[in-house]
């Protein structure tokens, strides 16, 4: 009987541990990018580097990819993650998509 309450503990544990690290992971990304939003210069920066983002857009439509390795561009990449929730393509939070691959 004690081995069947101390399991269902860690089990409550380890589930309230991965909800918090979630929270967190979403509020940090969140006041990143309000303060991106806030700061021109890494607006412009970002911008710069993908010089066709904007006239492509039009093209992309939210529909559940959320990897580099889906991607297909720089610009496709950078629409998914300004526009698309859930996406996990900046690792480092930096406002630039699959640095490593497209950007």
């Amino acid at each position: 009987m004690k081995i069947i309450i101390i399991v269902l503990v860690l089990v409550a544990a380890y589930i309230q541990y991965n909800n918090a690290k979630e929270e967190s992971h979403a509020r940090v990304k969140r006041a990143y990018i309000e303060y991106s939003n806030t700061n021109t210069s890494d607006t412009n920066k970002i911008s710069n580097s993908n010089n066709s983002s904007r006239s492509n857009n039009i093209g992309f439509t939210c529909d559940g990819r959320t990897h580099c390795s889906q991607m297909r561009s720089c610009a496709e990449a950078t629409y998914f993650l300004n526009n698309c929730p859930n996406t996990q393509m900046d690792g480092d939070f930096d406002g630039i998509p699959c640095e490593q691959q497209w950007c």
